[in-house]
């Protein structure tokens, strides 16, 4: 027999001092006794966000003036299943407090992981990891030189870029070991996260922060390759890949192609229609890739995703 699906709202409230506000879950309750973000059931006339502006001045006196869908997470417990509608809230008035009794606590985003919070909530803390955006290198042999082209991945980071994946198909194993430890210092310059495309094994040699797998190698494994401290991403193009990617525990997942690119002018793209049906089916942040421009940010939000992936949208503006 199936579950009856929960819809709830909540909500990741951030302040000025970049801290997020966690709210711990009464000892008698589902999940009793864990850390969650601040939310509740969604009414059957109420649409998401006016659950949400409901819920924080009913449980925390807060009036919401800003906030844009950060992610949906459909997830089962072996007694219920919870929709969890999640918005990023980076505007409010008035000062929180429990106003059901319950204790709420402002936490800096690198403590997070020192909470314990329902299994629903971990895709959440990976959003907020992640940035917006997700820049993949061009290939570093269409350059006239490496120098050349690590100059250029300087001014992608130095605009503000902080999730990069080197992409070198041709390259041989040494020279790209020697390329990625090159970016992976530019990376640490600017605390931006490193991950290889399709070399697990590289990346951990290397030192870098992750590794992003295609499509092809990503439907190869049967488990998840790397441990919980490695970032695990992958290349999905419908819904079986992207299924087979959140079965494996992948951290997040790029959706391709939403629009026609240069590099592919032929093939058959999503669409934001398809990307938000394939965004509603994922447990994992996803961005948006193909075809981006930097204004399409906006648009990926609204259908589901953590934000946009591309070449030509960071490193033309670089």
């Amino acid at each position: 027999m199936t579950n009856e699906v929960v819809h709830v709202v909540a909500a990741v409230i951030v302040n000025r001092d970049n801290q997020v506000l966690l709210a711990l879950r009464p000892d008698h309750v589902h999940q009793g006794g864990l850390w969650e973000f601040p939310g509740g059931k969604v009414e059957l006339d109420e649409s998401p966000r006016q659950a949400l502006a409901r819920e924080l001045k009913e449980e925390l006196g807060l009036e919401l003036v800003a906030a844009r869908p950060l992610i949906r997470v459909l997830h089962h417990y072996s007694d219920k299943s919870v929709l969890l509608d999640v918005w990023y809230v980076d505007r409010t008035e008035g000062k929180a407090q429990g106003c059901e009794g319950q204790l709420i606590r402002w936490v800096d985003r690198s403590q997070l992981d020192n909470y314990s919070f329902p299994a629903a909530n971990l895709p959440i803390l990976s959003a907020l990891k992640l940035p917006t955006t997700y820049f993949i290198t061009p290939d570093p042999d269409s350059f006239h030189s490496y120098d050349e082209f690590l100059a250029r991945i300087e001014r992608v980071l130095d605009s503000g870029v902080r999730l990069l994946q080197l992409r070198a198909k041709q390259m041989t194993v040494e020279s790209l070991k020697v390329l990625s430890q090159q970016v992976l210092t530019l990376c640490r310059r600017y605390q931006a996260c490193f991950l290889i495309n399709d070399a697990v094994e590289l990346a951990q040699e290397v030192g870098a922060d992750g590794v992003h797998l295609s499509s092809r190698s990503l439907m190869k494994l049967k488990q998840r390759p790397v441990d919980n401290e490695f970032w695990l991403a992958a290349s999905c193009h419908n819904p079986l890949e992207l299924e087979h990617a959140c079965t494996i525990g992948v951290d997040f997942a790029v959706l391709a192609p939403v629009s026609e690119t240069t590099s592919h002018p032929h093939a058959q793209t999503l669409g934001w229609q398809g990307f938000q049906a394939l965004s509603e089916l994922a447990t994992i942040p996803v961005y948006a890739l193909g075809g981006m421009r930097a204004e399409d940010s906006q648009q990926a939000w609204q259908c589901g995703g953590q934000g946009i992936a591309g070449i030509s949208a960071f490193w033309d503006d670089s």
